[in-house]
């Protein structure tokens, strides 16, 4: 299992959720079939949480005692949604974003993000203190939703009859029904008909402000580094840089190092990581980015928001520590753990904190996030052209304070 920097699903962070067909009532017994995979998935996940997390003492967690609350509901669940549910609340005593299970649809949507695929194309996250309903981050354009007009900030409830839940499927063409309440608690039920829908590159980058290259990270996903160095070779020294990290989640560490080492001296260290016996492992940038035969010295900024989430926050932090980028937005999640994922014997998947994380400034993010060195609103009119937070980014480039995140020429640390 190779090492993430990304906050776990937790049947929501699926960046284009694709909705299966409604749901029918469910049985009120759990076949003995059903019964006998439940406890597999159950034992899997609480034996894991005990041997492999990274806080051994888990946060003051009684686990046997989660074990007695959670085994029954789980083993007598009658399908995902209820077995998924009880393991949620049960790792949710962990208090950690990056604990969290999959059932086996999300993960399929998840293992297949970057492939066309049925879709209505909203991104969901878990709401906080209630089981059951879940908040949209944002809604694609041009899918199915946006033609329903589900809008980014109404909430799914998926507890009643009929409608759909993460944990089913989606079927190409078949229509289903979503329950929405608005911000102003007004009820908005919609149908809606997924289709095929191409994935989004997760890199992009707008060359459309003058003098400036908006590079656009949807993730730490593999071959980042790589294209992010063919971008900056292509630039002129002069172009100022803004990378763009909203709403990202997080990804492989390994891509996040790659990232820093397109920016920072090799060897500098920006982070430590701490395992679960105590040892302490000093991370330093590999150096090398891609077509780049030396870090970039053009300026930098990094956009953020409250839903940057662990790489997202660390690759920020460590900028801003080394005086190397302006960070503009949002306090971040305060995600930042590294993770590994597991599979589950149903093809579900549980994501587990394996380390602890401080940037190489000694700061614990965890529960605190990245503060920006300027905020900016969330967004403006997106339909109007209007994004405050990326203005105000490249005003700063622009500005006399551009002077102050060049590379630093110190020793590495």
């Amino acid at each position: 299992m190779s090492l993430a920097l990304v906050a776990a699903p937790a049947v929501a962070r699926d960046p284009s959720v694709a909705p299966a067909a409604a749901a029918t009532d469910a049985p009120a017994r759990p076949s003995r079939e059903r019964a006998r995979m439940n406890q597999r998935v159950f034992d899997r996940v609480w034996t894991e949480v005990r041997s492999q997390y990274y806080d051994p003492g888990l946060h003051g967690v009684d686990w046997n005692a989660a074990r007695r609350t959670y085994r029954p509901r789980a083993l007598a669940a009658p399908d995902d949604r209820a077995l998924y549910r009880a393991l949620g609340e049960m790792l949710a005593l962990l208090d950690d974003d990056h604990a969290g299970a999959s059932a086996p649809a999300v993960t399929r949507r998840l293992d297949t993000v970057r492939q066309p695929r049925p879709a209505i194309g909203i991104s969901l996250r878990p709401d906080p203190g209630k089981p059951g309903h879940y908040v949209v981050e944002a809604v694609r354009e041009g899918s199915p939703a946006e033609a329903a007009g589900v809008t980014a900030g109404w909430r799914l409830d998926t507890t009643g009859p009929g409608v759909w839940f993460p944990e089913r499927d989606v079927v190409d063409g078949q229509t289903v029904t979503l329950a929405f309440a608005g911000p102003d608690g007004a009820r908005h039920t919609v149908t809606v008909t997924p289709r095929v829908m191409q994935p989004r590159p997760p890199f992009r980058v707008d060359l459309s402000h003058p003098g400036v290259a908006v590079l656009r990270i949807e993730a730490f996903d593999p071959g980042l580094g790589d294209w992010m160095g063919r971008q900056l070779a292509s630039l002129p020294a002069d172009t100022d840089i803004v990378l763009d990290l909203r709403g990202n989640p997080g990804g492989r560490l390994l891509e996040a190092d790659a990232v820093l080492s397109c920016f920072l001296p090799r060897d500098l260290a920006w982070a430590t990581r701490t395992t679960r016996t105590g040892r302490a492992i000093v991370l330093k940038t590999a150096g090398g980015c891609g077509d780049l035969e030396a870090p970039a010295a053009n300026d930098v900024a990094v956009l953020v928001d409250a839903n940057s989430r662990s790489a997202a926050e660390l690759t920020p932090a460590a900028l801003q520590e080394a005086r190397r980028a302006v960070v503009v937005g949002e306090q971040t999640a305060g995600a930042v753990l590294i993770s590994q994922d597991t599979r589950l014997p149903d093809g579900g998947r549980l994501s587990l904190s394996r380390s602890d994380f401080v940037t190489a400034g000694g700061v614990r993010l965890e529960k605190r996030g990245v503060t920006p060195d300027l905020t900016a609103p969330v967004a403006g009119d997106a339909a109007a052209g209007q994004d405050p937070a990326l203005d105000l980014a490249i005003a700063a480039l622009a500005g006399v304070g551009a002077q102050q995140v060049r590379a630093p020429t110190a020793a590495p640390l």
